[in-house]
């Protein structure tokens, strides 16, 4: 079986950081611009891979708060959209609380959560070498998911 997923193009959202506290009162035209160019991001994207890790037993704040920047805008209405926890077991639950908060706002939010492409994959330390995960049996599981989400974007 072939585990390699093959995209044509990917991206990284990196602007987390620059995301202004939500406000709903400023959820409005015009919108800050980290804002702005996060819904954009969403908004081309076939579909959206989240990887979030479990803080205090749920969603970090700061990732919270992207979230809540998404739900006004409606651009991740009806998108494929999965998630991975490839990180450490996270004590106690793995990472399932965040990923129970991730469902609810999602579902909240009316994206289309591709459940077969969700997935817990615990990644010990000695298998990540430079950020990289080079241990092939992981590496394989990463893209299983990934496959499913890309296959959840085609019509």
């Amino acid at each position: 079986m072939n585990t390699t997923a093959h995209f044509t193009d990917a991206k990284v959202y990196a602007g987390l950081a620059d995301l202004p506290h939500f406000n709903p009162d400023d959820d409005h035209d015009p919108l800050p611009p980290p804002v702005a160019a996060l819904r954009a991001e969403i908004a081309a994207a076939d579909g959206v891979l989240i990887c979030t890790p479990e803080y205090a037993g749920g969603l970090p704040g700061s990732f919270k708060n992207l979230l809540d920047w998404t739900v006004g805008g409606g651009e991740i209405y009806g998108k494929p959209v999965s998630w991975i926890n490839a990180s450490s077991v996270a004590a106690p639950t793995g990472g399932a609380d965040a990923h129970d908060s991730l469902r609810k706002v999602l579902t909240y939010a009316g994206a289309r959560i591709v459940d077969d492409a969700c997935a817990r994959i615990p990644i010990p330390r000695h298998a990540v070498t430079d950020g990289a995960v080079t241990d092939p049996d992981l590496r394989g599981r990463i893209a299983v998911a990934l496959r499913r989400l890309v296959e959840a974007t085609k019509p």
